[in-house]
């Protein structure tokens, strides 16, 4: 899986999180913008007072986030597995595995880690079972 390929899944968010009240619900003092990052290929997510309102795929210059989640490509596709490998299953797991790194103001990353996490693991529920990698951990 490519960068552009997590871009594109990313750009329906807004209407896989939308449509979850209670993820709105539990993201209502979040607002502004962070980046996610698969590959070299960046990502922005706008969300207020917890809804998706875009998500726009870069490059950009100069645009200004809050917080940022970089990793490559194929841990975001391993992260929306089904049943994500351990270390896979959320980006905090992710960051101590060291396949994703975390940027910028962490504050309203903490304080939304719940929103955030669910949000980004939106893409799990339409995941396919993966075919088994050779040489796979």
């Amino acid at each position: 899986m490519t960068g552009e390929e997590i871009a594109r899944i990313l750009e329906r968010l807004p209407q896989m999180a939308n449509e979850n009240s209670n993820l709105i619900r539990r993201g209502r003092t979040l607002s502004g913008e962070f980046l996610v990052q698969a590959d070299d290929v960046p990502v922005h997510i706008r969300v207020h007072e917890g809804r998706v309102e875009a998500v726009e795929t870069g490059p950009f210059r100069m645009r200004a986030w809050r917080f940022a989640i970089k990793a490559e490509a194929s841990a975001w596709a391993r992260h929306w597995e089904p049943m994500p490998a351990p270390g896979y299953h959320d980006v905090i797991a992710m960051t101590r595995l060291g396949v994703a790194r975390l940027e910028g103001d962490l504050q309203p990353l903490m304080a939304h880690l719940r929103y955030v996490k669910e949000v980004l693991a939106l893409p799990r529920r339409n995941a396919k079972p993966a075919e088994p990698a050779a040489g796979r951990a």
